[in-house]
């Protein structure tokens, strides 16, 4: 059947080349399907065993198992190892097998039933076994509800593993009936061959008593030495715990002390329902947890106040809670030290560190442990606890200097501790002194005595004091052996006579571990002694000469030893005392009548005691006539003095000074240096900035005082606080003469340097000198450096001009204020004259250059401006046609006869002279006006004019030499041509200003008539040739007008020009009565005219 079976696959499979793809696919699955099954069903018929797997638990045996046919009753199965030539019969499917050693190993199982046996084979190795260790048991879980706390128990059955091995338990905790996971632990451990029972605690982070917390457990075990599947053991049973309450509401937990900073869990156990909660005055969601139960959850929680921080749950019948304290562990003791102050009793103190923020029971607690002794002590607080230091008193033990001590920390979050090792007698740290006293031994020495409470018998004492006075402070060292009774003295010498002093004193031992404190200050004040100097004196003759002034200074306290009652001056000479005087002390003076002979003056003070050595200072002043008044250099806040060396100055040298400004006696205050110095800095509280002070130094020889060097200074020279006084003394046109005064020494305030001069143009009044200093161009600026001159002339200055003088002085401290006037220069009259004649002289100079150029031009001159009138006779408009006059044989220029005029036609276009329609012109020889043509209109003028005929003498030189009068006789020129205008066409107008000639048309001869003013009014108003009606306005002899070179010629021109430049006739006067022309308007021409006909 088998065989049929695979021979029908050949037959299918080339059947299925037809098929489609996806039936193709179908078929093969079909077929791997049916395969298996028949393969299976023909495995069970045979009863062949399959799927050998083993397991082992414990290391040392395996647990063998496969998989047999499901008819299998009555099977029989015997399992043979070839390596242990052994075989182990079953009627189950699995079997155990002692642990086989590492390697392949062979395995048959031989199933013997009815349908036959068939056996299998199998290849074991140790790599192909699982290890799973058998499921661990808990033995005991209790819970420690106060700090929610479970503790679990476990036995580890190490006894059933042939060798130790490493154990990892995993430990798995369940919270609630729901069995909610609360988290998964590990804990590792080791076999050892033996059983071993284990604990393990674990806090909850909420309180146990506010659900059922479940915990099962499970192994992993690491054997080196087996290499097969290590995994891990089955979970053991769970045990659960819970907290029986009754029906009353509690809040766990209760008054818990928490760590600031970490989270915390608070629930409610209740019967009825919770509506909420809130920690402080904020709300927290709520965790439901079995049946009524609730939990809230804080955060991060800060510090709690002093009363903690409340958590209320709130019902609608009542309200529970419970309160939280939030605080820190306490922190390490810091700066443990241990000393004595008596050596009776030891004090430690140490500084607490942070603050844990826990108050009353739940603060922290101090004990103080010694090793040695086994004695503790332990703190007692009193006050609110802070981060000073605090102390502890440990009573000594006899004969003990060593000493361990242990201080321990504690409060509910933890304890600290610090730890000490001293030698008690090192560390000594002696009380105040007490009973502190000073007593007089004698003018420089006192007793000291003070008591130290103590038992320092064994030790030695070092002790400090301090002394104080009005020249300074000094320490002194004391080595004092200790005694019991606590009383100490000693004595304090080297001190000043008469002076207050101010004592105190410390104590510590020669360890010097630490000083105590400054008993409290004593003053005393010792017992006068005898002065221990002279007075420092001086001498003056008065300024009469007469009497000799001797001054001195106060003894200083250190010098005088005492209060000084009075002075004792007296005058000698070879060692005869002349005079002596008792002065008391308030005064530091005394004059004495002397003559000029030398004398010897002496000092001496007094006291209570005695008196001091004297003073002495020689009468004789030694004149030097060779001395120069200086100026010193200022260093610092004092004058600056230095001079050469003089070996005769055997005894010192005295340097006086005062203020030279101020009247009387000059002396505020002297200094004497010794005589191997040569330089000295003179320094005073009296000293003032811009106050001139005079120096002089004295050198002392035993013959008496000469005066070396006489120096002013300044101690700090300021700028003047005036301005010099200046006048003008005299003013000028170009100068002016200024002259100022001195400044006052009080005023100047320094040295003077010099003087700045400003001026410049100015009016009073005016802003102008504003910005001196600014470097103005229109300002002149003189610097005077040399202080002697007292005048200044300013020159080069403008006459009557005004100019704005300034003044200013200056010093190496500054300018000095400004003192101004207004000054008016003087008219320089000079320039005035020297201003008139020059425009005069250029005048004539222009004038007379102007006459000769002319002169020597006059050519060019007359051609361009006056050019020669032409002559009639070459004029070609006077040839006229023959039809214009008939009658007439031979038409000659100047025609007696009359003739019919042409009309003249005046075109006008300038629209601001006046047109004329018709204008009738009367010829001075017509008997009648002939009436024009019509003008045409709007654009010419017809004038009717007629040529007068004129008779006139001329004045003949020739003739008048031959005795015979000549008659020559003028006309008109008559203009014939007559330009028609074409009708309609217009003609161009000419400017008003043309003077140029216009022709004349039909003019007829009328006879000589008088002017007539209505003609004349008219004859104004042209702009162009205006005809010549009045004859007797007429130049009969004129220079210019033309004549005929023959004087027989009929044909005679009058003085009517061509030119239409020419003014001849033209304009003639208007006053009939007016003297005639006798040709004066042409002189000037004729001035560059050289000929007299053209």
């Amino acid at each position: 059947m088998d065989v049929c079976f695979c021979w029908r696959w050949p037959s299918q499979m080339v059947r299925s080349k037809r098929m489609k793809a996806s039936s193709y696919v179908q078929w093969l699955l079909s077929s791997m399907i049916l395969f298996c099954l028949m393969d299976q069903v023909t495995g069970q018929r045979k009863g062949v065993p399959r799927g050998l797997k083993c397991v082992t638990r414990n290391l040392e045996v395996w647990d063998c198992s496969w998989k047999a046919p499901s008819v299998s009753n009555g099977t029989v199965y015997e399992v043979c190892i070839k390596s242990r030539d052994h075989c182990y019969k079953s009627v189950k499917p699995n079997i155990q097998i002692p642990a086989l050693l590492p390697g392949d190993h062979e395995v048959t199982i031989y199933p013997q039933n009815d349908f036959g046996s068939s056996p299998s084979k199998f290849i074991l190795n140790e790599e192909n076994i699982s290890f799973i260790p058998d499921a661990p048991e808990i033995l005991d879980l209790s819970a420690e509800f106060p700090t929610d706390t479970l503790h679990v128990v476990w036995n580890d059955r190490g006894s059933v593993f042939p060798r130790h091995a490493n154990v990892t338990w995993q430990i798995r905790l369940l919270r609630k009936k729901r069995m909610e996971a609360v988290a998964l632990m590990a804990y590792n451990s080791t076999l050892n061959g033996q059983d071993t029972v284990h604990h393990w605690n674990w806090t909850s982070d909420m309180p146990l008593q506010c659900a059922t917390h479940h915990v099962e457990m499970r192994c992993y075990i690491d054997d080196p030495q087996f290499h097969g599947h290590k995994e891990w053991s089955g979970w053991s049973p769970l045990k659960s715990i819970s907290w029986s309450h009754d029906s009353q509401p509690k809040i766990f937990p209760a008054d818990k002390v928490v760590l600031v900073g970490s989270n915390i869990t608070v629930c409610c156990v209740i019967q009825e329902k919770v509506l909420s909660a809130q920690i402080g005055n904020s709300n927290c969601p709520l965790i439901h947890l079995d049946g009524e139960n609730v939990a809230i959850k804080i955060y991060n929680i800060s510090v709690s106040e002093s009363s903690g921080t409340n958590v209320i749950f709130n019902t609608d019948n009542s309200l529970a809670g419970t309160v939280i304290f939030a605080g820190y562990p306490p922190d390490t003791p810091k700066n443990l030290s241990c000393e004595t102050h008596d050596l009776k009793e030891i004090v430690c103190t140490w500084s607490p560190g942070r603050l844990t923020g826990l108050l009353g029971p739940r603060n922290t607690s101090y004990t103080l442990y010694e090793s040695f002794s086994g004695k503790n002590v332990t703190f007692k607080r009193t006050e609110e606890p802070t981060n000073e230091s605090y102390q502890l008193m440990f009573q000594m033990t006899p004969k003990q200097e060593i000493y361990n001590f242990t201080l321990n920390a504690r409060n509910p979050l933890g304890q600290a501790e610090s730890t000490i090792l001293v030698n008690i007698t090192t560390r000594v740290s002696p009380h105040t002194p007490t009973s502190f006293k000073v007593k007089d031994a004698n003018s420089t020495a006192v007793t000291l005595s003070w008591r130290l409470p103590g038992n320092f018998a064994k030790i030695t004492l070092s002790c400090q004091i301090e002394i104080k006075s009005h020249s300074g402070q000094e320490l002194r060292n004391a080595t004092i052996a200790g005694v019991d009774n606590s009383s100490y003295l000693t004595a304090v010498d080297k001190l000043h006579p008469y002076t207050n002093y101010t004592f105190r004193i410390r104590c510590a031992t020669e360890t010097l571990w630490k000083w105590s404190n400054w008993a409290p200050e004593k003053q005393h004040l010792t017992l006068e002694g005898i002065p221990s100097k002279g007075p420092d004196t001086w001498r003056e003759w008065s300024s009469d000469g007469k009497n000799l002034i001797i001054y001195w200074k106060p003894l200083s306290m250190s010098e005088a030893n005492g209060r000084i009652l009075s002075y004792n001056v007296s005058c000698s000479s070879k060692e005869e005392i002349l005079s002596l005087s008792e002065i008391p002390d308030r005064q530091h003076r005394a004059e004495i009548q002397l003559d000029r002979n030398d004398y010897v003056i002496s000092v001496v003070a007094q006291n209570s005691v005695g008196s001091s050595p004297p003073s002495k200072i020689a009468s004789t002043e030694i004149p030097n006539d060779d001395l120069k008044v200086e100026q010193a250099v200022r260093m610092g806040k004092g004058i600056f003095l230095r001079w050469n060396h003089d070996p005769n100055m055997t005894c010192d040298y005295v340097i006086k000074w005062c203020n030279s400004s101020r009247p009387g006696p000059c002396l505020m205050d002297w200094k004497k240096v010794p005589s191997d110095r040569t330089e000295a800095i003179i320094e005073s509280a009296q000293f003032r900035p811009g106050v001139r002070y005079r120096f002089f130094l004295y050198g002392c020889a035993h013959q008496g005082y000469r005066l070396l060097r006489s120096v002013i200074g300044y101690i700090e020279e300021l700028a003047p606080v005036v301005a010099p006084n200046f006048t003008v003394e005299d003013t000028s046109a170009d100068s002016i003469l200024v002259k100022w005064e001195d400044i006052p020494v009080e005023e100047l305030r320094g040295f003077l340097r010099g003087y700045v001069f400003y001026f410049g143009k100015g009016e009073q009044g005016t802003s102008k000198m504003r910005g001196l200093e600014s470097g103005r161009a229109d300002i002149k600026v003189k610097n005077i450096t040399d202080v002697s001159q007292k005048t200044l002339r300013i020159a080069d200055l403008q006459g009557k001009t005004s100019y704005h003088l300034v003044l200013r002085a200056y010093t190496d401290g500054g300018m000095g204020p400004e003192k101004s006037m207004y000054v008016v220069t003087k008219e320089n009259s000079v320039g005035l004259i020297i201003a008139i004649l020059i425009p005069v002289a250029v005048a004539v100079i222009v004038g007379v250059v102007t006459s000769i150029l002319c002169y020597r031009k006059r050519e060019w001159i007359k051609e361009t401006f006056y050019p020669d009138i032409p002559n009639p006779e070459n004029c070609k408009a006077l040839q006229f046609q023959k039809s214009v006059c008939e009658g007439n044989n031979g038409l000659k220029t100047l025609e007696m006869n009359p003739c019919t005029p042409n009309n003249v036609e005046v075109l006008e276009s300038r629209s601001t002279v006046p047109k004329i329609e018709d204008t009738e012109i009367i010829s001075p020889v017509a008997e009648h006006a002939v009436v024009g043509s019509e003008a045409e209109p709007e654009n010419h003028v017809v004038v009717s004019y007629c040529p007068p005929i004129i008779e006139e003498e001329i004045p003949n030189p020739a003739a008048d030499e031959a005795g015979g009068p000549a008659q020559v006789i003028y006309i008109d020129v008559q203009s014939m041509y007559q330009p028609q205008a074409k009708p309609g066409e217009d003609v161009e107008a000419e400017p008003a200003g043309g003077s140029g000639y216009k022709p004349q048309m039909h003019l007829p001869v009328t006879p000589a008539v008088e002017d007539e003013t209505a003609e004349d009014d008219d004859l104004d108003k042209t702009a162009g040739y205006r005809p010549q009606a009045n004859v007797a306005s007429w130049a009969l002899v004129s220079p210019d007008s033309p004549r005929s070179t023959d004087s027989n010629s009929e044909v005679v021109s009058f003085g009517s020009p061509c030119s239409i430049n020419s003014r001849q006739f033209l304009i003639p006067p208007k006053d009939e009565d007016s003297p005639k022309s006798s040709g004066g308007g042409w002189s000037f021409t004729n001035f560059f005219q050289n000929k007299p006909n053209d």
